[in-house]
């Protein structure tokens, strides 16, 4: 959770992530160590999940395939799969919480780089009408056959 969100740096996130990284026993220097992107005290059997979940957010969801072959050659493609879908809800976790920031910065009269009032705004309140659409359209989609043999 800290290693994508030290590098799309959400405020929100980090603080949550401190919360939960306490919970699970992580002391202060630890935590303070990760959220700077240094993960050299990490257990070594995380590190190549570490370096994974730094190039998937620097690479802005896009990681090389050599990275993810890696990845499934230390931990199995279904341990693989599950840290990239985990690395991935971080990542909109980090979008939403960004975009917020940048509407309440917006708000109280400054601007942010590289952001618009429509893209803030697509972001925040985009899931509220794009969940029910993408449920509606998987109760009346009609599955595909598969017959055996193919």
């Amino acid at each position: 959770m800290m290693a994508v969100t030290e590098v799309n740096g959400c405020r929100y996130c980090s603080y949550f992530h401190t919360q939960v990284a306490l919970k699970e026993g992580l002391d202060q220097k630890e935590i303070e160590q990760l959220l700077t992107g240094n993960i050299n005290n990490a257990p070594k059997e995380e590190i190549p999940a570490l370096l994974f979940a730094q190039h998937y957010a620097e690479s802005s969801g896009n990681p090389e395939r050599a990275a993810i072959q890696r990845l499934e050659e230390t931990y199995g493609r279904a341990t693989a799969n599950q840290i990239r879908e985990y690395i991935r809800m971080i990542m909109i976790g980090n979008t939403w919480g960004n975009a917020f920031d940048a509407l309440l910065v917006r708000i109280k009269g400054k601007s942010v780089e590289d952001s618009t009032i429509w893209s803030e705004l697509g972001v925040i309140v985009g899931p509220f009408w794009m969940i029910p659409a993408i449920a509606l359209k998987k109760l009346f989609s009609t599955p595909i056959a598969v017959s055996e043999g193919r």
